[in-house]
């Protein structure tokens, strides 16, 4: 009798894990990041390795972080035939991306991944924060957190996510993935984002820590004016000075008027390209 295959290791709902499966849904994926022999791929969160076999086999240096120890083992056993290919066992938003990158010359990190719901924005804000390391980012994440990273201003998805992730880079919805493409199935839809870092800001200059503090307050709570929710921190004449109507809510302001209030509220015009920036928790509006 031949030798049994052994079963792929289970989902495991403390790392919130579903393992991508649908054939079309990875072709399209690859087919946004158009991985090239020369670029450096950095995947989290590889799982199986269903969309690990798409990009790895062109010949790209490619760096995988798992955290699954069962999976990990899985993934040697596959990919170790990739002379470029190396694994780290570890916690993503523990990593040291820096790392991975070797010299002055060393192409910038293409980052991917199917990202469970719980990391997702601090591990995208850690990732921003070291935004001069990244090209770009292509990850799958609950549709909820696309549309916020998205969102446009007036819209009900508007607000701090979506503010501080398109201060730092320009964000692009790709397409929606259905439970089904998936196993175990989520009980929610997916969708894949791209984010691409600033290397020339479109926006004035503005203290992240600063735009993060001032964003906060204005959404801190979300039916209420700016009149309230900025009381004690500025006066309407301020508001007024600067051209937002001190009756309005947040959400109607766009993100020029958030670096303008930002800047009068901290008294810098300045960003250092630093922040403490942690995303405000999982469902950070």
């Amino acid at each position: 009798m031949p030798p049994r295959t052994p079963s792929p290791p289970p989902a495991r709902k403390r790392f919130g894990q579903n393992f991508l499966q649908d054939a079309t849904v990875i072709h399209r994926i690859e087919s946004a990041i158009a991985p090239r022999e020369s670029d450096h791929l950095v995947e989290i969160g590889p799982g199986r390795g269903a969309l690990t076999e798409a990009l790895v086999s062109t010949g790209c240096r490619f760096d995988a972080i798992e955290l699954d120890r069962d999976l990990a083992t899985g993934l040697l056993a596959a990919f170790s035939i990739y002379p470029r290919f190396r694994l780290h066992k570890a916690d993503a938003l523990k990593f040291d991306f820096a790392a991975l990158c070797e010299g002055p010359d060393a192409p910038r990190l293409r980052v991917v991944g199917n990202l469970p719901y719980n990391i997702s924005t601090p591990l995208i804000f850690r990732l921003l924060d070291q935004a001069e390391l990244v090209e770009d980012m292509h990850f799958m994440l609950q549709r909820e957190v696309v549309e916020r990273l998205a969102a446009s201003p007036g819209s009900g998805q508007w607000g701090r996510l979506g503010i501080m992730a398109q201060y730092l880079c320009e964000v692009e919805a790709l397409f929606d993935v259905p439970p089904e493409a998936f196993t175990p199935q989520p009980k929610v839809q997916s969708a894949v984002v791209r984010l691409v870092p600033w290397r020339e800001s479109p926006w004035p200059a503005c203290e992240r820590a600063a735009l993060r503090a001032t964003v906060q307050a204005a959404f801190a709570q979300r039916r209420k004016t700016l009149r309230n929710n900025l009381k004690g921190l500025t006066t309407e004449d301020t508001l007024a000075a600067l051209g937002i109507d001190p009756g309005a809510r947040a959400e109607t302001l766009e993100l020029p008027d958030f670096i303008r209030l930002a800047n009068a509220l901290h008294g810098t015009e300045h960003g250092n390209g630093k922040t403490d920036e942690t995303g405000g928790g999982n469902g950070d509006k």
